[in-house]
Formats: structure tokens, sequence, C-alpha cells
């Protein structure tokens, strides 16, 4: 599954994941799992309804443990989502629960946020930790084999102005992949400005008629909130 990977690394504990011979896990804790994949894949689909739906039937999960470790990873799931579509914010939601949060999760936080220090970014999930010790190379994005996390690694090192050119294209492309209009068409306005930053009017015009042809689909994303 395509989501499993963010799911192991900021959603639940690893026994989300555990072999068919161990105990099945509470209701709770596959239900939570599931309303947040779904909401991820909403939310880059440009289906903010659905998302917002999504994620308060996971939070309604968590919250029945009481667990604020679990809802600080709910809440940087979403916000990674966010990132990984260029809207940056301060992450409100986790920001409520961070006194209680865990480091490695205060650690992921930082990185969303593009503040991470190398103290801490050993505490990141792996393909993170490779990407922040990266130069903004699109070779350390292409290693992240789950399209979820290349698109936050991605989105990370544009916050921090590290991004090198072929990593705009990266993301570019693994959004178009997976059909992803949200972070499509935030990563091809941002290749469009660099385009005509650059001086490369004929490249804007191309990226142009590209984000034309996504907004004329079906599902037409939302405004980011």
């Amino acid at each position: 599954m395509m989501l499993r990977s963010i799911a192991a690394m900021v959603l639940l504990p690893a026994l989300l994941l555990a072999c068919s011979s161990a105990p099945p896990p509470p209701d709770w804790q596959m239900n939570a799992k599931s309303s947040l994949e779904r909401g991820v894949t909403a939310y880059l689909s440009g289906n903010t309804r659905l998302e917002g739906l999504e994620f308060a039937r996971a939070r309604t999960e968590l919250a029945r443990t009481g667990r604020p470790d679990l809802l600080a990873r709910a809440e940087l799931t979403r916000c990674a989502a966010r990132v990984a579509s260029l809207v940056f914010d301060d992450c409100p939601g986790f920001s409520a629960l961070m006194q209680d949060a865990p480091p490695a999760e205060r650690a992921y936080a930082d990185y969303l946020a593009g503040k991470v220090t190398a103290q801490d970014a050993g505490l990141l999930p792996a393909p993170h930790r490779d990407a922040a010790a990266s130069n903004g190379s699109a070779d350390a994005l292409g290693r992240i084999k789950d399209p979820v996390a290349r698109l936050i690694a991605a989105g990370v090192l544009l916050r921090t102005g590290k991004a090198q050119p072929a990593v705009f294209a990266l993301a570019a492309d693994t959004a178009a992949e997976q059909g992803w209009s949200r972070p499509l068409l935030a990563w091809l306005n941002a290749q469009a400005q660099r385009a005509e930053a650059a001086g490369e009017p004929n490249e804007a015009a191309r990226l142009r008629r590209r984000i034309a042809l996504v907004l004329e689909g079906p599902a037409r994303p939302a405004s980011s909130p």
C-alpha cells in the first residue's frame, strides 16, 4: 500500500503492522489508521471536505485512548500532507499537543517546519534523515520509494530554500503519477514561477497550459485551508 510507509513513520505504533499470528489490534487502532490514510489521499486528491471528515473520525478514535502522543502523530500526518502540497503553516493542531509529545514527534514537527537541528535529525524516519542530510538534490529524493514521503521531503526542501531545479520536476512527476491534483498544481505553479523568474517565458507558458489541463478535470481541488 502506498500509504503504509507513512503510517509506519508517523501514524501509529508498529503493532498496527503485526503479522496475522499475533492478536488482532483493537478496533480503534485499525479505524484510526484507515481514516488517516483515507484522509491523506483525499487531501492530496483535492477533496478537502472528505479529508476533514476522515480526520475527525481518526481523532475521535484516538481520543478514546487519552494518549497525546497518538493525537500528535495524527496531527503531524495531516500537516505533512500539507507540506507535500506546499501549504506551509505552523501546524496548529500539533502545537496544542506539543507539550506532551515525545521527542521523535517534536523532531518531525521541526523537520516539517524546516528547522530541525542536526542533532534531532537522527530521530526522523529513515527516508527523511537522508533527505535532511542531502544538499537538496533530486537523487536523494529519488531514493525515497513512498510517493507521499517523497513529496513531503520535497516540500521541506522547498520550504528551506534547498530544492535544486530537478526537485521541482521530480515532485510534479510524483504527484502526476499518483493522480494527486493538489500537490501537482502546487508544484507546477512553483515551476512556472521559477521559469518566469529565470526569463523562460516559453517554459512558463507550457507549465501554465498543463495547469489548465489539471483544472479542467472533474475533481477540481478545493482551495487550500
